[in-house]
């Protein structure tokens, strides 16, 4: 409850009326001031008027007004700006580290705002504002998505030029770990991260004509060709297959060439996967891409359009591949290509954010809008959370409006984060009957 009301002050939503402080002084809120995340008293800059007197200075709020004891603020020096303490409750006076008495007002949170609050927190159903989404007009939210959009590509592009100083500033080694990650696509993400970290790009490259040895390494690296690492049963099939077996053989040659070593085996997921989603699988098409010479950031950069993109990402598993799933065990033959769903995740998650990032490490606005442009041109993202907000009568027009969904879900609707959502924001101030 808090929360909330640090909500109602930072919004003013209390009568425009004089208040009568503790000390029976009149109390006038001029200017409720700039909220604090930070330590010290949580609004700054607030001007009050006292007893006819304008101040300026710090506001603070608690639920009872014994908190301030409780917090150590009368013996904080940091508090001795406080021109006015903010409470629901007046259990006691209050004063500062030099001894003065701090005026404070009771301040009641709105009975509609609170109940509507406690609806939101209480709904089980998702969104939680689901009953107020059709009453909203559509320019609204979509300026609303339009900016949580915004937060989330940011995020990325973070992420991203972080990974940049782990690369010794090499854009393409960059460009290879976040495909890499993306590749784990949630359960082997981390792997993948990891399993790139490994490679060295420049070792690569000079076997990058080969495509076997490429594959030889992707996989020795990944500490997939180790059959000691496997079960009794995996282990007598691997040892068996003569493709498994020259694999080997030619990454022990690489790896001491290069005084590689590989990652953890053990930290693959293959449970719980469907067999085309297997770290197998997914290496075999990433040892295929990077020998087309299609997904570097250069290549990408000179697509034109996401249909280019796509294009280019178009990958398949190796001829080994084609028929197995695990070492030593066939499987009917499937070129394994990537689908178009996939590809897209990989536009929206990977290719995008890349070239977002690029462009703002580079000041170069044609980058970025280019960024832009491939999320406007890719399909919106099939999931549940896109379909629920469907079935509440939101059009969801692109990959920019599923992002900001998602973001939306993640960074406030499930930290139940309602009072910094516009919607959330709307939702308090409506009249139940209305609904």
């Amino acid at each position: 409850m808090e929360k909330l009301f640090h909500y109602v002050w930072k919004h003013a939503l209390f009568p425009l009326r004089n208040f009568t402080a503790d000390d029976g002084q009149t109390v006038e809120v001029v200017d409720v001031g700039l909220q604090n995340h930070d330590a010290g008293p949580d609004f700054f800059n607030a001007k009050v008027r006292i007893g006819g007197q304008l101040w300026a200075g710090n506001v603070e709020l608690h639920i009872r007004s014994s908190q301030w004891k409780q917090h150590g603020h009368d013996r904080d020096k940091a508090y001795n700006s406080v021109i006015l303490h903010v409470v629901c409750e007046a259990d006691c006076a209050v004063w500062n580290e030099l001894g003065e008495r701090v005026p404070q007002i009771v301040l009641a949170i709105p009975a509609r705002i609170k109940t509507n609050y406690e609806h939101l927190l209480q709904e089980d159903r998702y969104p939680r504002c689901h009953r107020l989404i059709p009453h909203i007009a559509a320019d609204e939210i979509h300026a609303w998505l339009a900016d949580l959009f915004i937060e989330r590509f940011e995020r990325k592009a973070a992420d991203i030029l972080a990974r940049l100083d782990d690369c010794a500033g090499s854009w393409e080694d960059v460009c290879f770990r976040t495909l890499a990650r993306n590749f784990g696509f949630g359960l082997n993400t981390d792997a993948f991260e990891q399993w790139a970290k490994s490679i060295p790009l420049h070792a690569v490259d000079h076997h990058r004509d080969d495509l076997f040895q490429i594959e030889a390494l992707f996989f020795g690296q990944a500490g997939l060709l180790d059959a000691d690492a496997a079960k009794p049963k995996q282990r007598e099939k691997m040892l068996s297959d003569d493709y498994f077996l020259r694999l080997q053989n030619e990454y022990r040659f690489l790896a001491k060439k290069f005084s590689l070593t590989p990652v953890d085996p053990h930290q693959w997921r293959f449970l719980r996967l469907r067999p085309q989603s297997f770290p197998t699988i997914r290496l075999s098409q990433l040892a295929q891409l990077h020998f087309n010479r299609t997904a570097g950031l250069a290549a990408l950069i000179e697509c034109r359009s996401a249909a280019d993109v796509e294009k280019a990402l178009a990958t398949h598993a190796t001829p080994y591949w084609q028929t197995h799933y695990l070492f030593g065990e066939t499987s009917d033959r499937n070129e394994k290509g990537l689908s178009r769903p996939t590809i897209e995740s990989l536009i929206i998650n990977t290719v995008a954010p890349l070239i977002y990032a690029y462009g703002r490490f580079r000041r170069d606005k044609t980058l970025r809008d280019k960024a832009f442009m491939l999320m406007e041109q890719t399909r919106v993202e099939q999931n549940n959370i896109i379909r629920l907000w469907r079935e509440c009568g939101l059009n969801v027009e692109s990959s920019c409006d599923s992002q900001a969904l998602i973001q939306l879900k993640k960074e406030y609707c499930d930290r139940k984060d309602c009072l910094r959502c516009r919607i959330g924001h709307k939702y308090l101030r409506i009249d139940e009957k209305e609904l």
